[in-house]
């Protein structure tokens, strides 16, 4: 499968006095499946050390820590690699198993003869210790999992034809409706797939949604295992309820703040909202914060007691109801809250996707809510999301009260359109493409 982070990695590799590269994410997104591909295209040699797999070679990191020193002792556990600075790659995957390997990325970095890559979990890390990577010598690579434009290629749709969909976004053009019409399908089979690799590949392979559920809910089971192994004895039973109620909170009421009662009854934040801290320091949640103004710069009206809890990819959401949601979401014959949740979570999946950092707004005394916000070159940019395509009355009310947002965005199951306030209407699937 094509992944943009491929193109992240070789405009790294370009870098003048490059540093190490960490590259984070969440579980079983391809971290590791895209760094050995990148190596093998890109690196006459890899010298790859798992440290859970290999846990001994935690030795080469137990001298001291001059760069030839950690070579040599690669050399005599790796006799058959041919260890060349400019031609090598060192990829140290699960790089959490070994804190004086933490610590050697700084050498490698002053060194700068070898190209080193690291990778690992944060599941395991003391939530409320720093992170341990030594500033200023590393760099960092977001990874997700698939976006929807990735997806696209992966079932066969050309470069050259999502390319035409920026083009559209970028000209506010009308979408021919032969397009608009089976780009909403791939859409809705997006959403009910999510961007898992492994899911996305079992679906390529067999077009069979049951094998798709099967690999779901056993990702799914997977993180319950990862928060019953990693979390404190504290946390594991609040966090594995917190995590699993979020198919509640987020398809099965109308309003999609993250509400603690809905855990268990009589639940408050005192008691939970540590185990909140944890899936999101354990890049298991993301975390959209209530702003209480609408105005740059978001984070200083941000509320941190407030919020919506996103899972990190579709596949786990939709791993939480029962299989016969994705036959209603291929299909389109969802209805009510759970569709307008649907198509919130898959907008909220995209603009993660992109790196953003997003808000939302609620106003009780006037009765709006601007379902998401983000900031990009000094603006603020609103969106509403509609499962239909009703009037974006909210969108209306705050164009009309804050003469400093020029413009914001309606994604909905039509095509495109403009008001004379500002509101751009676009269907949903251009939340990928818009730039």
């Amino acid at each position: 499968m094509k992944r943009k982070a491929e193109e992240l990695l070789k405009n790294w590799t370009k870098t003048k006095d490059k540093k190490c590269l960490v590259v984070q994410g969440a579980r079983q997104v391809g971290k590791t499946y895209i760094i050995e591909h990148f190596a093998e295209e890109n690196f006459e040699e890899t010298v790859e050390i798992n440290f859970k797999q290999l846990p001994s070679a935690r030795e080469i990191f137990s001298g001291d820590l001059t760069v030839d020193d950690m070579v040599t002792a690669m050399h005599f556990r790796f006799p058959e690699k041919k260890i060349e600075p400019g031609k090598t790659l060192i990829f140290l995957d699960e790089i959490q198993e070994c804190e004086q390997a933490i610590t050697s990325l700084k050498f490698w970095a002053l060194d700068n003869r070898y190209d080193v890559i690291v990778s690992g979990s944060l599941l395991g890390i003391d939530y409320k210790r720093a992170s341990s990577y030594p500033v200023g010598y590393v760099d960092y690579l977001k990874m997700y999992g698939l976006d929807f434009e990735e997806f696209l290629w992966a079932i066969g749709i050309s470069e050259e034809l999502t390319k035409s969909l920026y083009d559209f976004a970028k000209e506010k053009k009308v979408i021919p409706e032969a397009v608009n019409s089976q780009m909403m399908k791939y859409f809705r089979t997006y959403i009910a797939i999510g961007g898992m690799p492994e899911v996305v590949q079992k679906y390529i392979d067999t077009k069979d949604f049951r094998e798709v559920d099967r690999i779901q809910r056993n990702l799914l089971q997977d993180y319950r295992y990862d928060i019953a192994h990693y979390a404190t004895a504290e946390e594991k039973v609040k966090a594995e309820k917190c995590y699993l109620s979020l198919a509640r909170q987020l398809l099965d009421k109308e309003n999609h703040k993250f509400q603690y009662r809905e855990i268990e009854k009589g639940a408050r934040a005192q008691k939970y909202f540590s185990s909140i801290e944890w899936l999101l320091k354990a890049d298991i949640v993301h975390l959209c914060h209530i702003v209480s103004d609408v105005r740059f710069d978001l984070d200083d009206y941000s509320r941190e007691e407030f919020f919506r809890a996103y899972t990190t990819d579709l596949s786990l959401l939709i791993a939480m109801k029962d299989f016969s949601i994705k036959q209603h979401i291929v299909e389109n014959t969802l209805d009510g809250n759970t569709k307008d949740g649907i198509y919130e979570c898959a907008v909220a999946d995209i603009l993660y996707k992109k790196g953003l950092k997003i808000y939302f707004y609620k106003n009780e005394t006037v009765k709006r809510e601007i379902d998401f916000i983000f900031q990009k070159e000094g603006q603020v940019i609103p969106v509403e999301v509609k499962s239909g395509n009703s009037r974006a009355s909210s969108l209306t009310w705050l164009l009309k009260n804050k003469k400093n947002i020029p413009t914001a965005f309606k994604f909905a199951d039509s095509n495109f359109g403009r008001t004379d306030d500002g509101i751009i209407t676009l269907p949903l699937y251009m939340a990928a493409f818009v730039s």
